[in-house]
């Protein structure tokens, strides 16, 4: 399966775009600290999507979404974070983007563990 066809990996790459914008401007005290972790756990939900549809069957590939999904979640703790300290305003295209990609891999899992 090639990961740079599904849906939920092209919409996880287009968070990955406005989350490391948005961190941009965050304080530079945080250059190790929220700024890091954001951009951390914003691409690791792409690159677990790569990897797990990399793997050979789709047990792996499941496992694989669930630790996307928990990044996914982690992501949007560090938004509401960055929010809360005033180093951003509230983004409805990144809150609307993060309930896209949750949504996308929690359909993709439930069809994987159909199949």
């Amino acid at each position: 399966m090639n990961h740079k066809e599904l849906d939920v990996w092209k919409k996880s790459m287009d968070l990955v775009a406005l989350i490391y914008k948005l961190s941009s401007s965050f304080p530079d005290d945080e250059k190790f600290g929220l700024t890091s972790q954001i951009r951390r756990a914003a691409v690791s939900v792409p690159s677990n999507i790569a990897e797990g549809a990399g793997r050979k069957g789709d047990k792996e590939f499941v496992q694989f979404l669930h630790i996307a999904l928990g990044s996914v979640s982690e992501l949007e703790t560090q938004y509401l974070i960055a929010v809360r300290l005033n180093y951003t305003e509230k983004n409805n295209n990144i809150e609307v983007l993060i309930n896209d990609v949750k949504r996308l891999i929690l359909g993709f899992r439930n069809y994987l563990r159909k199949t």
